[in-house]
């Protein structure tokens, strides 16, 4: 194959010309450059800052490759420029591959912050969504484009991953044994993210534990017990667990159980219950607090006291279980209701011998049968002499 010979310049241009003309294209490439640069600060707050940045390398590469070309067509250099492109034609296949790269590369770093800027337009628009569960949703899809990234780069360069698949499929297996119990906690906690049984500030009962939820993660959930010590859950503990949620409807219902004689009014000491209730600031109004019975007990007659409270916590369950109590306890009083207490009886049976316990009439006291019967004996004797 000839070489092809060498084209003359495309146009005939004097030193001082191609001088002048690189001065002016300079120029205009410059202040090209300043007004993108201005208009990109201007409308950066409406469009992703990625996106604004990557466009600006965009228009940069442009304005240097025709800049350079520009200029190589003035200095008339176009000949040498040929011969150089030439004699690098076997790394034209590399550098299209590495361009290529680079552009994906790019493509992933725009797409990743468009995905960002959705999520949080779509987090704002939904008040059933929280921030830590838009985080997570990100996070997802990043890693999932991540990886796409990553596969195409790889194909792009023919690099064979039957080999690399199938020791990750080892890897993976190994793995998995080696730490199940964290990856069932990984599962678990995107469960939980999704599922939300609860959320940070919940008052929560889980299992044997009991507190305010101060963090939810992806492997571990964080509460805060009421005794201040803080205890951390997995999370594949926390889903095999029975959840309660104290806080879920930003009410909770508190229980007090009180006694009463079996000689009392029992209508009358519910309605007395169900009124004092009601004049405790902690306790709602609605639900009414409520006073039924419950139950006959060994001295007394169960009344279950039921009322509810707001925003709850500890604090405020143990300052109005407190006052409702005291309040109940003061009406009953002034009410002449009397709440009892278990009170035991003793008695004996005659015993041949031994100690036994005297009747009330005959004194509190203990005595030796034995040393009675002896005293009887001796006087019984004593009167048979006398006769």
């Amino acid at each position: 194959m000839t070489a092809l010979p060498a084209q003359a310049a495309l146009v005939d241009f004097s030193p001082l010309e191609s001088a002048l003309l690189s001065a002016l294209v300079v120029a205009v490439a410059v202040g090209v450059w300043v007004g993108v640069r201005r208009l990109a600060e201007a409308v950066r707050g409406d469009f992703s800052q990625r996106l604004v940045d990557v466009l600006l390398a965009v228009v940069l590469l442009l304005l240097l490759v025709g800049t350079s070309g520009t200029l190589v067509v003035f200095w008339e250099v176009e000949a040498q420029v040929l011969q150089l492109l030439q004699a690098l034609q076997p790394s034209i296949e590399v550098g299209v591959r590495v361009v290529v790269s680079l552009g994906l590369f790019v493509f992933v770093y725009v797409a990743t912050g468009v995905v960002h800027r959705m999520v949080n337009n779509f987090v704002k628009e939904r008040e059933d969504i929280t921030d830590h569960q838009a985080e997570v949703s990100f996070r997802v899809l990043q890693i999932t484009i991540y990886l796409s990234f990553v596969l195409a780069v790889l194909g792009l360069w023919e690099i064979n991953l039957s080999g690399l698949l199938i020791g990750a499929g080892f890897a993976g297996i190994i793995l998995g044994m080696a730490a199940r119990q964290t990856l069932g906690a990984l599962l678990a906690g995107f469960v939980l993210m999704f599922s939300r049984p609860f959320e940070i500030g919940d008052w929560v009962e889980i299992g044997d534990n009991e507190g305010i939820v101060t963090d939810i993660t992806i492997v571990n959930t964080r509460i805060q017990s009421f005794d201040g010590e803080y205890v951390i859950l997995p999370n594949d503990y926390v889903g095999s667990e029975e959840i309660i949620n104290r806080s879920r409807k930003g009410r909770l219902r508190l229980h007090v159980q009180v006694g009463v004689d079996y000689d009392t009014d029992v209508d009358r000491a519910l309605d007395v219950a169900a009124d004092t209730m009601k004049e405790v600031d902690d306790v709602l109004s609605v639900p009414r607090p409520q006073a039924v019975l419950t139950e006959f007990g060994g001295s007394s007659i169960g009344i279950g006291l039921r009322f509810w409270i707001d925003k709850p916590s500890a604090r405020r369950k143990w300052r109005a279980q407190t006052a409702v109590i005291s309040a109940v306890h003061s009406a009953f009083r002034e009410e002449n209701i009397k709440i009892p207490f278990p009170q035991r009886e003793m008695s004996s049976r005659p015993e041949a011998g031994g100690f036994h316990v005297d009747s009330p009439s005959e004194g509190v006291g203990v005595r030796e049968a034995d040393a009675d019967a002896g005293s009887g004996d001796a006087e019984r004797e004593s009167g048979g002499r006398s006769e």
